[in-house]
């Protein structure tokens, strides 16, 4: 993750965001995951007591949502509040999101910035009046360059990433010289490497801007569904143009200083790779021209496929998430988009591997091993947890192992590879249940001597004390069942808060204390229904 800027404010909020979303159709799983890894992040600066600011919300405006508003026989204004009220809010609170914010480039918070943005860039002389001829993506919603299109069916071409034909289009639009940012823009990229990521990312936008860029239209006039442009009412802007401005205009742009200096610039904005030049070339080029921070990073995750296709609607291969969290839970589909899918890269969904990955890790890995503890420790220390008493290598070897994954997933974390996180992680509950099976306190149980029962303490403690650090390492992913084990632990009423537990200091061994209170409760992750 970059570091922050010497100019940023010195209590700055820790800012990220998704991209909005557009609203012509409900959720997938497809932008489930964009929010979920979002939200894995914010999370995980909120448990290392970092002030954190997440930002989600949808983009209403535009051709594609006039046309499938049209088709529903509705205007866009009540076919983007249908959506907005009864698909993309709720899917928040299905994959258990935590966003600070949701915005709606709709809303008067928003839309009044954006006039007085682009009123700034005009009068720096920065807009010209021109005409716009060529081709056009509708799905797309952007000005598409020739050499892009893939031919179709007789003289048609296609968008390369629908395979839809292109509309060619002829207009008289104002246009902003975009053309004349490319030294500036290559200068940001040299002097922040990390400023576009991955790195395969960062390649192609290199290569797109020293291609040469071309000005852009930064109005429509063929159309009214948008943000009137304020000298010229008979045009609205380019959707983009408008929805990039999101980021600013809900953190205070140009309405609550303070807060935007609080929170302003965003430390990382996650976007499917499909969107990455409006955000790594058009988006800091607006920004420069306004002057105002670029924000520190531009991440863009890859696509998600079905049975090797692309996810889309018009496939027939979008899958809401609803679908999968009534089988598996939240917490579950969390976990396995992030662990599963190295981030950044492009990943596979099947049903199949996921009840994979759910019974193997899950279930039977973290779930069985806090099950086996709580209930050993009910079974011989009538669920006081036991003295730590006399630890041995193994026990040392445990400890040093905890801060040791502490230390590995936070740096893969700064890094955003969240998939290195979680196996981290999952590779230290493996390691306890390996500690536990060599062990075998259920052997050592028979052992009626002081001595054995000592030795019987000092395991069932160790794994109790290495499964706190568990439940505080997977709050940020999984946060009801981390909830859930915190209870099960006996290290609310020790501890407090689970929220009040500082990630970094997890690997610090020895925080549960002797006589904490443990339950074994519900199965974390219960049995799957035989059709699952």
């Amino acid at each position: 993750m970059p570091q922050p800027s010497p100019t940023d404010a010195p209590d700055k909020a820790f800012y990220i965001t998704t991209p909005i979303y557009y609203v012509t159709a409900p959720p997938s799983i497809g932008n489930a995951y964009t929010t979920v890894a979002a939200d894995m992040i914010a999370r995980w600066h909120r448990q290392c007591q970092q002030r954190t600011w997440f930002l989600t919300g949808t983009d209403e405006h535009g051709q594609k949502v006039m046309r499938a508003a049209a088709e529903h026989g509705v205007t866009p204004q009540e076919w983007t509040d249908r959506l907005v009220e009864e698909e993309w809010q709720p899917m928040l609170r299905v994959v258990d999101a935590s966003n600070d914010d949701f915005v709606r480039t709709t809303e008067p918070r928003h839309a009044e910035r954006v006039r007085d943005f682009w009123e700034t860039i005009r009068a720096n002389g920065e807009v010209y009046a021109g005409e716009y001829e060529g081709p056009y993506c509708v799905d797309c919603e952007e000005f598409k360059l020739p050499g892009e299109l893939l031919d179709g069916p007789g003289d048609k071409q296609l968008c390369p990433i629908h395979n839809r034909p292109v509309e060619n289009i002829k207009e008289k639009n104002y246009f902003f010289p975009l053309s004349k940012y490319s030294e500036r823009l290559l200068e940001l990229y040299e002097r922040n490497p990390t400023f576009v990521q991955p790195d395969s990312a960062r390649n192609e936008v290199v290569a797109f801007v020293r291609s040469g860029l071309q000005d852009l239209s930064i109005s429509r006039s063929s159309f009214d569904w948008g943000i009137s442009v304020p000298w010229n009412d008979s045009h609205v802007f380019y959707v983009w143009i408008d929805a990039l401005l999101n980021y600013a205009t809900a953190v205070g742009y140009g309405s609550d200083d303070e807060r935007f200096a609080a929170t302003w610039p965003a430390d990382v904005h996650l976007v499917g790779k499909d969107i990455l030049r409006f955000h790594a070339v058009i988006w800091p080029a607006m920004l420069m021209a306004a002057g105002v921070d670029v924000p520190h990073q531009v991440f863009a995750n890859g696509w998600l496929t079905v049975g090797g296709q692309k996810m889309s609607k018009s496939t027939a291969t979008a899958i809401h998430p609803s679908e999968v969290v009534d089988t598996f839970g939240s917490d579950a589909y969390r976990y396995y988009f992030l662990k599963a899918i190295a981030f950044g890269s492009d990943g596979s969904f099947s049903w199949e591997h996921i009840s994979a990955v759910y019974t193997a890790e899950l279930a039977n890995g973290l779930g069985n091993l806090a099950s086996r503890v709580t209930s050993m420790v009910g079974r011989y220390f009538d669920r006081r947890l036991p003295d730590p008493g006399e630890t041995g290598l193994d026990e040392d070897m445990l400890a040093s192992e905890l801060a040791r994954t502490v230390a590995v997933a936070d740096a893969a974390m700064e890094r955003l590879a969240l998939h290195e996180a979680l196996g981290a992680i999952e590779s230290y509950v493996a390691r306890i249940n390996g500690y536990l099976s060599d062990q075998e306190p259920w052997q050592v149980a028979k052992d009626d001597s002081e001595q054995g029962q000592a030795r019987l303490g000092t395991i069932l403690y160790a794994a109790a004390e290495a499964l706190r650090g568990v439940a505080v390492l997977h709050a940020p992913t999984m946060p009801k069942t981390s909830a859930a084990l915190w209870e099960m632990l006996g290290a609310q009423e020790q501890l407090g808060d689970l929220g009040d537990q500082d990630l970094r200091s997890a690997g610090r061994w020895g925080q549960l204390s002797a006589g904490a209170t443990l339950t074994k409760g519900e199965p974390l992750f219960p049995r799957l229904p035989d059709d699952a």
